[in-house]
């Protein structure tokens, strides 16, 4: 196991390597960087996109020479050459990457360009709202999913297997960010009740409020966001249950059990619960991260959660690269981390499991 477990570690460098020169490479075609943002903010236009979308001609500064920058209008090229030099775009590319990727290496993020702040403490800061909706929404999502897909798979072709499948099916095809705003609707202050707050993930007064308020102003705040996260991540692991479990009972060890005399709950959870349920639970760290990193953004943005969702939309849409590049780099890293964990959970929850015989 040591070996395949170094394969998959040597194999994360060329992987990572790769992700962060395509996306590098990209967003050198992408019109409107940092040093335009900044142009663009002096020059009382908002932004860069607002400034880009009047058209595509350079502009010429004060001494009549070329900027190469739209919206440099009336600022000295002395001005933007050093805009230039504190963003490092006066080296060219290859050199940028490379020390970009030199740093990354020691776990230097830099400093976000724009709020003087580390990337690192900016993550940090930013980390609780989203851990907290991945962390939830994972754990609900499991114990909703395995007792009903149980249930569904020993009772399949029933009315209860028949209504439940109709619920998880429109519960997969509800997109969670419609959902979120229909709990919005429902329960936030919209047309018809305010039972739950719309933004935040605490009250203003919560360092006020006791430790037993305190823990019942959060789940209260988190109720909904988690709830619009859950319905799409229930969905599919139920099914995934169902079937695993349903593979499992048709084999010819259940039928021997049977027929000896067992009962059925010993025979399920005695016998069927470890093998049908090695898929669902060595896929936990994986289910997590998608979760985490997946759906944040649309339910943080609709229920104005400052999480890391928001922070790596806010990044792209300012162009603040260390940002961008640091966070990318940082969760492509535990992605593929937590690949490799899902593969060492398959082994821990059914040792007869060998990766490395499998590859030789």
């Amino acid at each position: 196991m040591g070996a395949y477990i170094l394969r998959r570690l040597l194999l994360m460098i060329p992987t990572l390597l790769g992700i962060m020169v395509i996306n590098f490479t990209l967003i050198q075609f992408v019109p409107g960087g940092p040093v335009e943002q900044v142009l663009a903010q002096l020059e009382g236009s908002g932004s860069a996109f607002d400034v880009i979308s009047g058209g595509g001609a350079e502009i010429q500064d004060v001494g009549g020479n070329s900027s190469g920058y739209i919206g440099a209008q009336g600022l000295p090229q002395e001005f933007i050459e050093e805009l230039e030099r504190q963003f490092g775009f006066d080296k060219p590319p290859l050199e940028r990457f490379l020390n970009m990727m030199w740093d990354y290496l020691r776990f230097d993020f830099g400093e976000s360009y724009f709020r003087s702040i580390s990337v690192v403490d900016l993550v940090v800061e930013k980390l609780p709202v989203s851990l907290s909706l991945g962390l939830w929404t994972t754990l609900i999502a499991y114990l909703i999913s395995i007792p009903l897909g149980i249930r569904k798979a020993v009772r399949d072709g029933s009315s209860f297997d028949t209504w439940t499948s109709g619920i998880v099916i429109v519960a997969y095809a509800i997109p969670g960010f419609l959902f979120a705003i229909l709990l919005l609707v429902l329960f936030a202050g919209g047309s018809y009740f305010q039972i739950f707050p719309i933004r935040g993930l605490t009250s203003p007064d919560f360092e006020t409020m006791s430790v037993g308020e305190k823990i019942l102003d959060y789940f209260w705040h988190i109720t909904l966001p988690v709830a619009a996260s859950v319905i799409s991540a229930f969905a599919g692991l139920t099914l995934l249950t169902k079937n695993s479990f349903m593979d499992e009972i048709r084999k010819q060890y259940v039928m021997t059990a049977k027929a000896k005399g067992l009962s059925e709950g010993r025979v399920l959870y005695g016998h069927v619960f470890r093998n049908a349920m090695l898929i669902v639970i060595a896929g936990f760290p994986a289910a997590f991260v998608s979760v985490f990193f997946g759906a944040s953004l649309i339910i943080e943005t609709i229920f104005s959660l400052d999480g890391l969702g928001r922070l790596g939309f806010e990044a792209v849409v300012n162009r603040d690269y260390p940002v961008m590049f640091g966070t990318l780099y940082a969760f492509a890293l535990i992605g593929l981390v937590m690949n490799l964990v899902t593969d060492l959970t398959y082994v821990w929850v059914d040792p007869r499991i060998d990766f490395e015989s499998r590859e030789t």
